[in-house]
This record gives C-alpha cells, sequence and structure tokens, in this order.
C-alpha cells in the first residue's frame, strides 16, 4: 500500500524518507528505478533535440514567426523546459533513488514542472481556437494579427502562474510522488485543503482546455465536410478531409493520451483517502505526461511542410536540390476547390497544396 504520509516523513517500518536515501527495495525493487531512469533519459534526448530544433528553426527564419505559429514556439518553450526542469531532475534522482535535491527543490522543481505542464496543455487548446477562428471565421472578417499572437501566448503563462502558485501559499503543497524521485501537487494525502486545490486544478487546467479542444476540432470538422459535401465530384478534396480527420483525431487521442491518465489518477486517489496504490504505479501518470514533449513537436510542427522545408534547408546549408517540391508547368497537379483548399492550409499545413 501506498501510504499518504510517506512522502514526506519517514515512516517506522525502516524505510528512509524521500531526501534521506535510496528508497528500493522499501518502495520498489532498483530495477524499477533504473528502467525509470532509461525511459526519463529517452525524454530528455528526445525532446531536447526536436523541441530545440523548433525554436532554432523558427527564430532562424522570418517566414516561419507567423501569428499562428507563435503558439507552436510558445509549446515548444515549454516542453523544452519541463524536460530541463522535470525530466532531467527526474533522470537524475531515479538513478540514485532518491530525490538528492532536498526539500526546497523539491518544491521548486513541483512548481516549475507543473507551470510549464499546463502552459503546453493551454497551449494545445489555444492552438485549436486559433485554427477555429481561423477556419470557421465566427467572427465574421476577423484577422488574427501578431498581437492576437502575442496575446494567447501571455494568457498560457498567466493562467498557469495562477493556478500553480497556491501550492507554494498554503494551498496544498509540492511534495515527492510516486517512486518518490520528482515532487509535484500532493494529490494523495487528502483533506479539505488538498482536495479542493486537486478539483479546482482539475476543472481550470484539464477540463476547459479539452473542452476547447473537442468544441473547436469538432467545429473545424463540421465546416470542413461541408465544404467537402459541396465538392463531391472532387478526389483531392475528399482526400484533404480524410487526412484532415485523421489528423485532429491524433491532437485529441495525444491530449488525452498524455493528459487523461494523471488527471483521472490524481482525482480518484485525492477523492478516495483509503484507496490502495503501489509506489510504481503512482508514479507512471508523472512520468507518462512527461513523454508528450516528445511526441507534441512531432505532430503539431514537424508535419507542418513549411516547418518541414525551412529545416531541410537548414541542415542542408541553404542547398535544395533543384526542382524539390516543385511542379512541372507542363503537367499541372490538380488542386481542390478553394474551400477545401484553404482548410487544408491551415488546419494540415503538411499536406502539399
Amino acid at each position: 500500500m501506498y501510504s499518504p504520509d510517506s512522502s514526506q516523513e519517514p515512516p517506522n517500518n525502516g524505510t528512509p524518507g524521500p531526501f534521506d536515501g535510496p528508497q528500493w527495495p522499501h518502495q520498489a525493487p532498483r530495477a524499477v528505478y533504473l528502467s525509470v531512469a532509461v525511459l526519463m533519459g529517452l525524454v530528455v534526448a528526445s525532446a531536447s533535440v526536436v523541441n530545440g530544433l523548433v525554436i532554432v528553426v523558427s527564430i532562424r527564419y522570418k517566414k516561419l514567426r507567423s501569428p499562428l505559429n507563435y503558439i507552436l514556439v510558445n509549446l515548444a518553450v515549454a516542453d523544452l523546459l519541463v524536460t530541463l526542469c522535470g525530466s532531467s531532475v527526474s533522470l537524475s534522482n531515479n538513478i540514485s533513488g532518491f530525490f538528492v535535491f532536498g526539500k526546497r527543490l523539491c518544491e521548486l522543481e513541483g512548481f516549475m514542472v507543473s507551470l510549464t505542464g499546463i502552459v503546453g496543455l493551454w497551449s494545445l487548446a489555444i492552438l485549436a481556437l486559433e485554427r477555429y477562428v481561423v477556419v470557421c471565421r465566427p467572427l465574421g472578417d476577423f484577422r488574427f494579427k501578431h498581437r492576437h499572437a502575442v496575446s494567447g501566448c501571455a494568457f498560457t503563462w498567466s493562467w498557469s502562474l495562477l493556478w500553480t502558485t497556491p501550492p507554494l501559499m498554503g494551498w496544498s503543497s509540492y511534495v515527492p510522488e510516486g517512486l518518490r524521485t520528482s515532487c509535484g501537487p500532493n494529490w494523495y494525502t487528502g483533506g479539505s485543503n488538498n482536495n479542493s486545490y486537486i478539483l479546482a486544478l482539475f476543472v481550470t487546467c484539464f477540463v476547459m482546455p479539452l473542452g476547447l479542444i473537442l468544441f473547436s476540432y469538432a467545429n473545424l470538422l463540421m465546416t470542413l465536410r461541408a465544404a467537402a459535401a459541396q465538392q463531391q465530384e472532387s478526389d483531392t478534396t475528399q482526400q484533404a478531409e480524410r487526412e484532415v480527420t485523421r489528423m485532429v483525431v491524433a491532437m485529441v487521442m495525444a491530449f488525452l493520451i498524455c493528459w487523461l491518465p494523471y488527471s483521472t489518477f490524481a482525482l480518484v486517489v485525492a477523492t478516495h483517502k483509503d484507496i490502495t496504490i503501489q509506489p510504481a504505479l503512482a508514479s507512471l501518470p508523472s512520468y507518462f505526461s512527461k513523454t508528450a514533449t516528445v511526441y507534441n513537436p512531432i505532430i503539431y510542427v514537424f508535419m507542418n511542410k513549411q516547418f518541414q522545408s525551412c529545416l531541410l534547408q537548414m541542415v542542408c546549408c541553404g542547398y535544395h536540390p533543384r526542382g524539390t517540391g516543385k511542379t512541372s508547368p507542363a503537367a499541372p497537379r490538380p488542386r481542390p476547390g478553394i474551400a477545401a483548399e484553404g482548410l487544408q492550409n491551415k488546419v494540415m499545413p503538411s499536406h502539399p497544396v
């Protein structure tokens, strides 16, 4: 059984405290800690490379600095900070078998990982909303400009600060969790102080962004379907609809895979104090969510044709083989109708148009 109070004080059975020494074999076998260390090592290496490339390429190429790409860079910055402040710390701690940096840095790690993780989570929601506004045009002739993009990025950070600062001020706390090699909000000790915070966090930083994502992409798909219905004779239009649908499903599923286990796990444990949980199982949702720093940029950025082109140009030192990405004037490629084409460009820029 995973004892809630064991996160901060050593129990009477001889298990050292989370800051005092290796937790094996009391919490889990040493092989479990080493396995998690290997996973975190892969995450740190992969996430650092892919998110670093997103930031470098976006800074280097001016054409990538469009308002709709601001939130992608914001997402990459947040994911990179999660990697540096969370995954790398977890890597070191799992090698040692306990939280080697002490209680103060545990609180700092819990705060920084929560802050940047929620920024990344809300970035996905704002990205969905941006696509909805641009494609579905609920505001008529509204044009998405740089100030709107900056406002969206600023919102993700201010909203995250609003909900991650309270544990530092006494509403709940940041403590070692699971294997006691990473820190996060205290969702397992119980009590009205902790449970009220976890419930508020669940609503404001999971339910709300998930609802925004589902609303935005559902309306976007309906708009695309209506455009495709008007051009049923066009195979290209029908293909565009299928590909965008697959892309949207991938985005929503990635969001749920990353955050649903952690959010549900925390909510269930916070509301059922007597539930029995193994430490290794208690750690899984946290480590699972950290892997999002790898597949988020792959789904949202590396599948972007414009970004791919700039990345290839940077890697090849500006050289492009003759004819790459061009269509012969003598054999023009069939193009979808204007409605479907516009949606295809804005929703799924990875598709060549």
